[in-house]
């Protein structure tokens, strides 16, 4: 069972409830999962909330910073190609690679199976003005999470593709 729910203080979240236990999801904030009802502790798990924007156009970083910092992301850098790119992961250390797929020198899909390689890489959402099926099946292969279009990003759209 499943169920979305709204706390007195607004923050979004989602209540489930399965054979190994409840689990309630805050969106933009914490996992809280108990395995059973009677158990006293929790274990509390952070959702990953620190991004890297990776654009070569600067507006849209600048847009895509000020809407995710609006919907409780953190945004810890961004970069304008896929060396930059590279660099400011080692650097930084972000939760979230929000990448976009059509970036000088190397692309994305490239920056992303570079990160991939890595063993330790953060999670990478790629995106583009293009719908996700001009690319065929490189954003797949690449290793991304997952795809969101460039009019479509929101926080919610970035969370349902977040583990």
């Amino acid at each position: 069972m499943q169920r979305r729910w709204r706390a007195a203080n607004h923050r979004r979240g989602l209540v489930r409830w399965g054979g190994n236990g409840l689990e309630v999801v805050l969106l933009h904030g914490v996992r809280l999962t108990v395995t059973t009802h009677r158990q006293i502790a929790a274990t509390i798990v952070n959702v990953p909330t620190s991004v890297l924007i990776v654009d070569d156009h600067p507006s849209f970083r600048s847009s895509a910073h000020m809407l995710l910092e609006a919907e409780g992301f953190k945004v810890v850098g961004e970069a304008p190609d896929g060396e930059t790119a590279l660099e400011s992961v080692y650097e930084l250390s972000p939760d979230l690679v929000l990448l976009d797929v059509q970036l000088p020198g190397i692309d994305g899909f490239e920056v992303t199976r570079r990160l991939r390689a890595n063993g330790n890489a953060p999670a990478v959402i790629l995106v583009s003005s293009r719908d996700c099926g001009d690319y065929g099946s490189l954003a797949e292969e690449s290793g991304a999470l997952g795809f969101v279009a460039k009019a479509e990003l929101s926080g919610a759209a970035l969370e349902a593709l977040l583990p």
